[in-house]
């Protein structure tokens, strides 16, 4: 799956096109490396975002194409 998409699906990013910009931008890596939206996501894969000053990192735990929103909680896991 796309990582833009996957950040929208997991509820990590709200829109897919604000997930898309913040990868542009370089604020998203995946596996300690910058990554393009188009990037594709694995289960394992360790995601780290920047918001401002505050990082948030996660693990891949499952992806999905679709999931109802208090069950997107369990598509990652908080590092």
């Amino acid at each position: 799956m796309r990582l833009d998409k996957y950040l929208k699906v997991s509820r990590l990013i709200k829109r897919r096109t604000v997930a898309n910009e913040a990868c542009d931008a370089g604020r998203v890596m995946v596996n300690g490396r910058p990554a393009k939206a188009s990037v594709d996501v694995k289960c394992g894969d360790v995601i780290e975002i920047q918001f401002g000053t505050k990082t948030v990192k996660v693990e891949v735990l499952s992806v999905q194409e679709t999931v109802k929103k208090d069950e997107a909680q369990e598509l990652f896991q908080y590092l």
